[in-house]
Parts: structure tokens; sequence; C-alpha cells
């Protein structure tokens, strides 16, 4: 997969199905969570599991990252807006793909 770093979006919190539109050409359709990559680890011992958490009940709580499928590509840049469009309602939660 790519990565794209992004900043001032909840990514967690965006419904199934939206829509993030990065500049003037990418197109990317978010359809769920994504968990941490252990090569993290090859970058910084302890990145892996700085990016999950455990809830009281046991559940892994994700901190970053979610998937999706390019709709349309085309150059990303550095510094491009990203546009975000929600889905029609009912809105369905991420979940782990």
């Amino acid at each position: 997969g790519e990565n794209i770093t992004t900043q001032g979006i909840p990514l967690l919190d965006l419904p199934t199905g939206t829509i993030l539109r990065f500049g003037p050409e990418a197109v990317v359709e978010v359809t769920g969570l994504r968990s941490p990559c252990k090569l993290l680890e090859n970058f910084q011992k302890g990145l892996m599991y700085a990016l999950l958490d455990k809830a009281a009940d046991g559940r892994v709580i994700r901190k970053s990252g979610v998937m999706g499928v390019v709709r349309q590509s085309g150059a990303v840049r550095s510094g491009d807006a990203i546009v975000v469009e929600l889905p029609p309602e009912p809105h369905r939660p991420l979940e782990v793909v």
C-alpha cells in the first residue's frame, strides 16, 4: 500500500465510502480501518504499538490509518488541499479491513 500523511482531518471518524479529493486530480474512496504494519518497527522501535491502544473492555483502539481505493489516479503533492465528501446517509462507521 501507499501512504499519505494528512493533517486536520479526523480520518478515523469518517464513514465508509467517504471520498477524499487530493489536489486537482486524485480521488480515493475510504473503505475501512487499517492496522499498522509490523514493518514500522524497522523505522523506530515501539512505533507500531504507539498507534494502537486497548479499551477497558479489551477492544483494540486504532489511533491512525485508513484504507482506501483509488477511484481516479493523479499526482499528489505535498501541501495539496484535501476535500472531504461524505457519502449519503445513513453513514456506516469504518470497520477493520
